[in-house]
């Protein structure tokens, strides 16, 4: 494995620096945990397990921390730091850690106390709702030293805080095992390698989470110890436990950790011989596709697989899942998960559309949205070019055709084509439907309704790979290609008479609306463009002239008058700068393709990805960010691991990197 991502006493004893970067580790199912290298808590979401209990979505914390404190030579050195009420550090363990790295994904500390040196590990076991924590002591020759575990838990929404309760948990404990079971109900497991148990229940009041100040949100949250856990040190031996929800768990601590290790191994590797030298940045880009990956219960009640679009708040959105696709599954070579994902989401299609989210636990499809079935038939373009799957496509096309009809004759939301143009309208009072869907109350920030200029570039994009499919199944493609035709000749209206790109609406309540936004640049990176080739040029110029930013695309031009600097504040004020000016990194993938289009030069454009690989040892460590802030030096902000933010990446990369080659 690579030090990619590795920081010693600089960045490490830097509080600051520690706090904002973040180790995230997920396991498959939905669930996760996560925190930061400074090991304080600054999210509500930060902790060792957060797992969904009863709907695919109720996600829970329900266990916090493992504080640890080495006991060697009459001296206590802690492995752990708080912050508390009134911004108070308590202790500053961090002080003690001499580097961090991330092995592949797991994160890796090590502490440095006199002579001995404490190695500290975690993982998660993949398609299991479990979390290993491991130890490693040496140094200190024969001189006995223990190292104590107070165990912080708890039991609520992972969106929440915890109120002190006068509660405490019913815990057994059984050999190497601990069973705690809470008053509401569900029980925890904790094995560990042999240690002495002190059991002592009481409520750690008061810490301070910063991160969820800076978003104004509620930020002291409180956490149950249940006592602690005491190892004997013994030189070079592993000791550790294992939080879980399986009640059938095979414990073995070195094992798990091995086969982590191996899984990730084989993940970052290329399947083809060609792209057998890769970029550090890109191989790691590579296991952080696969934290998106879950498998779940779909509200179909089936067994499905998904993507989950962000941590650590996000769930499984369907155009989020669409657009990630090809680069989290194909990119990736991961066909089956790729079809797996498309035949599931074939289930929840319902008059034209796809789910744009699920509520409830993640067990009712909502339908708000314009864009996520037409990224459906790019999604599936990709995956035939693939895998070149005949069967699946008879068997999915008559989806498809439906999916077109529906648009054809109007759907939900005012979602239909105009007869008189062809092109596709969308929208209601109150709603937002396309990926700019940012609402704070009744006021809807960017609410399009009209004919978005994205939306018609899928639209036409769509039809033109219906009419690819329909003669990979000898059957007649008139239909989609002449619909297509007469929306490219409509699509012309979009062209701004100034030659400065293209409109981001037409025909909107207050007319047709000339932002400069980065919408436009899908009408060139799709693969079937409505354009001529000096109207794509202008929008890569316009695009790179106002928009273009080391890390994607701002939302809006800096000459508007809306423009938003910075994304910071409370829910309002974030939620008003989301697609006012703020920089959304899944955009710069589209924009390296579109400039390679109209450049050729390969490498050029696949250079403008490099900084997204910088940002790895930053935030979300080994993750890309869901936005930055739109002015320099535009520091991350949202969800610190985006699944489109490295999916767009990763295939536009790989594009790029297939021409450069040759291929």
């Amino acid at each position: 494995m690579s030090d990619l991502i590795r920081f010693g006493r600089d960045i490490c004893g830097d509080l600051a620096q520690a706090e904002r970067r973040e180790w995230w580790l997920t396991n498959g199912l939905g669930g996760y945990a996560g925190g930061t290298i400074a090991g304080t808590l600054t999210r509500r979401y930060h902790g060792l397990l957060i797992a969904p209990l009863q709907g695919a979505m109720d996600r829970q914390l329900l266990m916090t921390k493992a504080d640890a404190t080495l006991d060697a030579a009459g001296r206590e050195w802690p492995l752990f730091t708080n912050r508390w009420y009134g911004d108070v550090v308590q202790p500053s363990g961090y002080r003690n850690i001499e580097h961090f790295r991330l092995h592949g994904r797991m994160p890796v500390w090590r502490f440095a106390c006199a002579e001995r040196i404490v190695e500290m590990r975690i993982w998660m076991v993949d398609g299991e709702h479990t979390t290993y924590v491991a130890y490693r002591c040496s140094g200190g020759g024969d001189e006995p030293a223990r190292l104590r575990l107070k165990l912080l838990v708890n039991h609520r929404d992972h969106h929440g805080n915890m109120p002190v309760r006068g509660t405490t948990a019913a815990i057994k404990q059984r050999d190497d095992r601990l069973e705690i079971e809470w008053p509401q109900g569900g029980r925890l497991y904790l094995h560990s390698t042999p240690a002495e148990m002190e059991p002592r229940q009481d409520w750690h009041e008061g810490f301070q989470l910063n991160r969820e100040a800076e978003r104004g949100l509620a930020a002291i949250d409180n956490n149950l110890s249940l006592g602690q856990l005491i190892f004997t040190l013994r030189d070079g031996e592993w000791v550790g436990f294992a939080v879980t929800l399986n009640d059938q768990l095979q414990f073995d601590l070195p094992a798990s950790m091995q086969r982590f290790m191996d899984r990730d191994e084989r993940l970052r590797q290329p399947q083809t011989a060609s792209l057998s030298e890769l970029p550090d940045w890109v191989a790691q880009m590579r296991l952080s596709a696969d934290s998106f990956l879950i498998k779940r219960v779909l509200p179909s009640g089936e067994l499905g697989d998904s993507i989950i679009a962000g941590y650590p708040w996000f769930g499984d959105w369907g155009r989020d899942t669409m657009i990630s696709l090809t680069g989290l599954t194909l990119a990736v070579g991961r066909l089956e998960s790729a079809r797996s994902i498309l035949m599931s989401y074939a289930k929840l299609v319902d008059q034209g559309q796809l789910p744009n989210r699920f509520t409830d636990r993640g067990e009712t499809a909502e339908y708000n949205t314009v864009d996520a079935a037409l990224w459906y038939f790019d999604a599936w373009r990709a995956y035939l070019d693939a895998s070149d799957d005949m069967e699946s496509l008879q068997q999915i096309y008559p989806v498809l055709q439906s999916i077109i009809d529906w648009h054809i004759k109007g759907t939900r939301y005012g979602i239909g084509m105009d007869p008189q143009d062809n092109l596709l309208r969308a929208g209601e009072a109150g709603v937002q439907l396309t990926w700019m869907d940012a609402k704070v109350g009744n006021w809807v920030v960017t609410p399009r309704t009209g004919k978005a200029v994205e939306i018609n570039a899928l639209w036409y994009n769509g039809l033109m790979i219906m009419a690819g499919f329909a003669k990979r199944l000898d059957q007649s493609a008139t239909e989609y290609a002449e619909l297509a035709e007469a929306v490219k000749a409509s699509f012309k209206r979009f062209n701004q008479p100034d030659g400065e790109g293209l409109y981001d609406l037409l025909d909107g309540p207050d007319g047709d609306d000339s932002s400069i936004r980065p919408n436009q640049i899908l009408a060139v990176s799709l693969p079937h463009s409505p354009l001529e080739a000096e109207q794509q040029k202008q929008v890569v110029e316009i695009c790179s002239r106002e928009l273009l930013t080391s890390h994607g695309l701002r939302s809006l031009s800096p000459r508007h008058k809306d423009y938003a600097h910075h994304y910071r504040g409370g829910v309002a004020d974030r939620d008003g700068a989301y697609h006012q000016g703020t920089v959304w990194a899944w955009l710069l993938g589209h924009y390296a393709w579109a400039e390679y289009l109209m450049s050729g030069d390969a490498l050029a454009a696949q250079q403008r990805l490099q900084p997204l690989g910088d940002h790895l040892k930053d935030a979300g460590l080994g993750h890309v960010s869901e936005i930055f802030d739109a002015d320099p030096p535009h520091q991350p902000r949202g969800a610190p691991a985006q699944a489109w933010s490295v999916a767009t990446t990763l295939d536009a990369w790989q594009r790029l990197q297939r021409i450069i080659d040759g291929q």
